[in-house]
């Protein structure tokens, strides 16, 4: 398979559109570029040849995956293929009765994200503050069986409301509470000055969740994702560039991760024009980092290089103009000083917020 392993997941980010303009959005800055929609039958295609790939999971994603109508055909036909599926969304619009169509179509799960605790929090970061919407779809989600992950993006803006946003969500009785710090690239990068909390910030809500975790443990499962730039480590983005995981964008475009495609200079083959198992197998952007053939020094010698995998290949390009640097997360790295540079930005010279652009309707 030219160094390529058995994916276990898709991800099909579905739409672009969302009702909401989150400000650490990582969808593309430039929506306005981006080709049409996969119609339903070519997604439908897209699952089947995951799943003779081996893939056995389907994360449903965006953009806000509800616009899309026919939902429930495509995870109908998931299902129907036997893979675990995965409703990643805002939970703006989820009324009753469209989850109840979607858990007799054969969803198994769903991920809810919450930006605040209250509805000026909310509309800060997102431009909207659909507080009710969201509570009242995840619990529609528990009525009716559903797997329930409560999201929560962790940022300047909201780090230090940890215990509320904790209480809210332990309130839902979900399944997963996932904790994530803002990965900056899309939005976030442009937001990171206003976005990126401080060591002090992160320390704090470190250990609010390790405590959260052992408090619910056995009830409730808390997973805490560390923000890399206070760690001096990187994180082996998706289990590593093209290894496990499979990203397909709303035109089509198969990819490592969701950022992929704003790396200068790499072409991404798309479903339309060749089958996901030959874009899997012998796509020239999916081979460019697997393995260590293409490492730089000090990724060639680092006894970690198989633990992450040189870190964020988007993060590398976009910090440093070239891909195949070491993340500049990581200590080692000679553009470390980027990320550090990053961190003292003083808090009277940060700037205001540039919201998500309202994607087009469709």
């Amino acid at each position: 398979m030219n160094g390529a392993e058995r994916p276990y997941t898709l991800v099909a980010e579905l739409t672009y559109r969302c009702p909401l303009r989150c400000a650490y959005c990582s969808n593309p800055t430039r929506l306005a570029r981006r080709l049409p929609e996969l119609a339903t039958g070519e997604w439908q295609r897209v699952f089947g040849e995951a799943s003779a790939l081996g893939v056995v999971q389907l994360n449903l994603t965006g953009g806000e995956p509800l616009l899309r109508r026919d939902l429930e055909a495509l995870v109908s036909s998931a299902a129907g293929l036997g893979l675990y599926v995965n409703l990643i969304t805002s939970g703006v619009p989820l009324a009753l009765d469209r989850a109840v169509q979607l858990a007799r179509a054969g969803l198994d799960s769903v991920q809810i994200s919450l930006q605040d605790v209250d509805s000026e929090g909310a509309r800060r970061i997102a431009a909207s503050a659909p507080l009710d919407q969201k509570l009242i779809a995840a619990r529609a989600v528990k009525e009716l069986g559903l797997a329930l992950t409560v999201n929560v993006v962790l940022h300047r803006v909201n780090i230090d409301r940890l215990p509320e946003l904790l209480e809210l969500a332990v309130g839902l009785e979900p399944e997963r509470i996932e904790l994530a710090n803002a990965q900056y690239l899309g939005w976030a990068l442009l937001n990171q000055s206003s976005l990126l909390p401080s060591r002090e910030q992160v320390e704090t809500a470190r250990v609010l969740a390790a405590a959260a975790r052992e408090h619910l443990r056995g009830r409730i499962e808390v997973s805490y994702v560390a923000p890399d730039y206070h760690t001096g480590a990187p994180r082996p983005c998706m289990g590593g560039w093209a290894r496990r995981h499979i990203v397909v964008s709303p035109d089509g475009l198969v990819l490592p991760c969701h950022a992929a495609h704003t790396i200068a200079g790499m072409h991404f083959d798309s479903v339309r024009d060749a089958s996901l198992a030959s874009i899997w197998r012998e796509s020239e952007a999916l081979n460019a980092f697997r393995g260590e053939g293409w490492m730089l020094d000090p990724c060639r010698s680092c006894e970690r290089r198989m633990l992450d995998f040189g870190g964020c290949r988007c993060q590398s390009f976009h910090l440093t103009g070239d891909p195949r640097a070491a993340d500049p997360a990581c200590r080692l790295s000679p553009h470390h000083d980027r990320i550090a540079a990053a961190r003292a930005v003083p808090s009277g010279s940060r700037r205001p917020l540039q919201l998500r652009t309202p994607s087009m309707s469709r």
